[in-house]
């Protein structure tokens, strides 16, 4: 589209293993180093990616200069942080209001999410969809080879993600469902699940066309997370042609709302949602994820843009033009 990206990660900076997630890196003290690459980039528009330490350093760096810039909200980390620690829900959202306080726009990626977010007191949220890849998560058949055969006895029930305290695997790993349940991902809570589950089949983490191949080997996915602001694994899923199996929360009610019943199931009981989704139509699966293109995400993340220094509107897709996202 003509614009030059520079992403600013904690893969520049000395790090620290996050506390109870060592697999995550947080910069350590990033402050002057930040702004020397800030000011080599000179960009044209910059947006803070996530609420860690590079995050309040490129905040502070924007306050001290004068310059807008504009944040996103991906993470329920009030609630990751109240499932590890139990600190209060709303002493964290405190925090989290104060960090996007002087951001231009805060863009999530759900109506459901972006309404939470107003009535938490969060100002300026506007929408950012997500996106899916369609030519590699796709429907399996003979011309491109086949689906994954888990060798274990159908109806396979499919978990890919983070294996964390966050994603409430085990409400998914608890169900009595027929068939086999099947998890994909790596993760803090792994070594224990392998434990607790010795009859559930753990593949580890996949990427690419293995995992691709698993989505569409699965009869239905299981969503069991409580607090993902979107869920990008269910669209995944349901390129892949594989209905999805959710409960009633912001993420599943915005992806699966669109088709109830077509696409999969939500629903409070999760055994009922899951068996419901055995009904599912593949093919209306497929239809539902190609309503999110990385293009349209692409395109909504450039109108949500300001100007560093004069609040201007982002140059039109075909002008060239910078543009720094900083994450952490």
């Amino acid at each position: 589209m003509g614009h030059a990206v520079e992403v600013i990660g904690p893969d520049r900076f000395r790090t620290v293993a996050c506390p109870t997630y060592p697999e995550i890196r947080l910069a350590l003290v990033p402050r002057r180093r930040l702004a020397r690459l800030i000011a080599a980039f000179a960009p044209d528009h910059l947006h803070i990616a996530t609420e860690g330490p590079l995050g309040w350093s490129a905040r502070a760096w924007a306050r001290r200069n004068g310059a807008a810039f504009t944040t996103s909200f991906h993470t329920k980390f009030a609630e990751y942080l109240h499932a590890r620690t139990r600190i209060p829900v709303a002493w964290t959202y405190a925090w989290l209001r104060r960090f996007h306080a002087p951001s231009s726009a805060v863009l999530a990626a759900t109506p459901s999410l972006r309404a939470e977010l107003a009535r938490r007191g969060f100002a300026n949220v506007r929408a950012w969809t997500r996106g899916v890849d369609l030519a590699l998560f796709r429907p399996r058949g003979e011309e491109d080879g086949p689906p994954e055969d888990f060798g274990v006895p159908p109806p396979v029930f499919l978990y890919v993600g983070r294996i964390a305290v966050e994603k409430n695997i085990r409400a998914f790993l608890d169900l009595d469902l027929p068939g086999a349940k099947v998890v994909v991902g790596d993760g803090p809570q792994l070594a224990a699940l392998r434990r607790d589950y010795p009859r559930v089949l753990f593949l580890g983490a996949r990427f690419g066309e293995a995992l691709a191949r698993a989505y569409a080997g699965a009869d239905v996915f299981v969503f069991p997370s409580l607090t993902d602001t979107f869920g990008l694994v269910m669209l995944e899923a349901l390129a892949c042609g594989t209905p999805v199996a959710a409960f009633p929360v912001t993420g599943p009610l915005d992806v699966l709302g669109a088709a109830p019943g077509a696409i999969g199931a939500i629903d409070s009981d999760l055994r009922r949602a899951a068996l419901t989704a055995l009904q599912g139509d593949r093919a209306a699966c497929r239809a539902a994820a190609e309503r999110y293109s990385w293009r349209a995400c692409a395109e909504g993340f450039l109108g949500a843009l300001v100007g560093l220094h004069a609040g201007a509107v982002p140059p039109c897709a075909s002008a060239p033009g910078r543009t720094l996202p900083e994450a952490s």
